[in-house]
């Protein structure tokens, strides 16, 4: 029995190496990292990208699938709920590094198996809104960056403090309900620069956006 860590690297501020380190961070014991890199979570389904097709070859019964988050596992509500089925129909354990979700097909208890499955269905709809509500965000940053005139647009401003992927980071933690405290530990970030990616994210997104970050 292995523990497998599926890393999406869809950025360029993202990597594998972090994602990674946040799994050996929390306790972990990682046998082997596979990585898609460049791939859209939004667009592409699990098994349609290369590595993600990997996963369902390679791993066996007793296998644990580690993933940073459920959003790694599939571009919408239906393709992430039906991805950790199916891994569980195969007796493969999914967890997550975030929260320490699991998600385990073993179980015979009725009880048990209501609760797992309600909270698929439940964290695969979170996983899409979030995902719906970043493309939002950053959709409207870009209009906005766009609209300004073009002396407004020469002028940047200051460069923002946090990456794309810091500020996608933070702002699903914050959707999710954690804290500042607990997210700004987990991004490097300030406060500060929290409270502005949650008070206003279109704005700091515009602000990525004008910087070409």
């Amino acid at each position: 029995m292995r523990t497998v860590l599926y890393a999406r690297v869809s950025t360029r501020d993202q990597t594998a190496a972090h994602q990674l380190t946040q799994a050996e961070g929390a306790g972990f014991k990682v046998d082997e990292v596979v990585t898609d890199d460049g791939v859209s979570g939004v667009t592409t389904r699990l098994a349609e990208r290369p590595q993600g097709r990997r996963l369902f070859d390679m791993l066996r019964a007793g296998d644990t699938l580690l993933v940073r988050w459920v959003d790694r596992l599939g571009r919408d509500y239906q393709d992430v709920s039906d991805t950790i089925r199916e891994f569980m129909r195969r007796g493969i354990v999914v967890r997550t590094v975030i929260n320490g979700m699991v998600f385990d097909g073993s179980t015979k208890d009725p009880m048990q198996q209501a609760v797992r499955d309600a909270l698929i269905g439940f964290m695969a709809a979170l996983s899409q809104a979030q995902a719906e509500a970043m493309k939002e965000a950053r959709r409207a940053g870009i209009a906005h960056a766009k609209a300004q005139p073009d002396a407004e647009r020469k002028f940047r401003g200051r460069k923002p403090s946090y990456t794309r992927e810091q500020f996608e980071i933070a702002q699903r933690r914050m959707m999710e309900g954690a804290g500042l405290s607990e997210v700004a530990r987990e991004t490097n970030l300030s406060r500060a620069a929290l409270w502005r990616i949650k008070k206003d994210p279109e704005a700091c997104s515009a602000a990525l956006a004008a910087w070409n970050m």
